[in-house]
């Protein structure tokens, strides 16, 4: 049975010296580099990360990880008390596939093939805001804008061209915007104006809260 492992495990290798091979060994399963991202952000609970992925199974949740963990991406660790859980994290090694993660996902969605009907964690909204700055509309322009989905929160910061986003509750914010990831979708990325978003909802600077969400663009699709 162990002969029989080896040799499967052996199968799936490329056999390629190209880092790009040899990348693919580590996140090509289904799963995994969507786990990366939903961990780009900080650590998670198990049961976070499945949330972020909805159409993952507990099993191949494990799976995955484990997987992860063994490449040295992923590591566990336990919270302080009063929490006193388990989280998994990004490794400084895994934390840098983050630039590979976001221009991926920029250039995929240039295809037509994009539905942005399907199911759409916060995480990838906040990720997509550092990804789809348009940097001329933003300026020199600072701001600081916080998200709430849920119990899930995040802190958005404009400064010098570019959005850094961090996990937490934020204080001296501008503006606070709570609802669905999906909701801000059509706000952020399609146009419509901010007043007419009746799901999400608005507290501090409006006008702030307003001219951020109109600073982001999708890329052109290929024709």
């Amino acid at each position: 049975m162990e002969l029989e492992k080896v040799t499967k495990e052996a199968k799936r290798r490329y056999d390629d010296a190209c880092g790009a091979a040899l990348g693919m060994e580590y996140v090509g399963e289904r799963w995994a580099l969507l786990l990366i991202r939903e961990l780009l952000l900080g650590p998670r609970r198990f049961g976070e990360i499945r949330a972020g992925l909805p159409g993952i199974s507990a099993n191949v949740l494990t799976q995955r990880l484990a997987g992860l963990e063994a490449a040295g991406i992923v590591g566990r660790h336990r919270l302080p008390s009063p929490a006193n859980a388990q989280v998994y994290a990004l490794t400084p090694w895994g934390r840098e596939a983050e630039p590979v993660v976001l221009a991926l996902a920029k250039w995929a969605l240039r295809s037509p093939a994009h539905d942005p009907t399907l199911p759409f964690s916060a995480v990838s909204l906040m990720l997509s805001l550092k990804m789809l700055l348009v940097t001329e509309r933003a300026g020199d322009w600072r701001a600081c804008v916080a998200f709430r989905f849920g119990d899930d929160r995040y802190v958005a910061t404009l400064a010098d061209g570019a959005v850094q986003v961090r996990r937490g509750a934020g204080e001296d914010v501008d503006a606070t915007l709570s609802g669905s990831p999906g909701a801000f979708l059509p706000v952020v990325y399609g146009g419509r104006p901010l007043a007419m978003a009746e799901t999400i909802a608005v507290e501090g600077n409006r006008a702030i809260a307003e001219r951020f969400t109109t600073l982001f663009r999708l890329p052109p699709k290929v024709e």
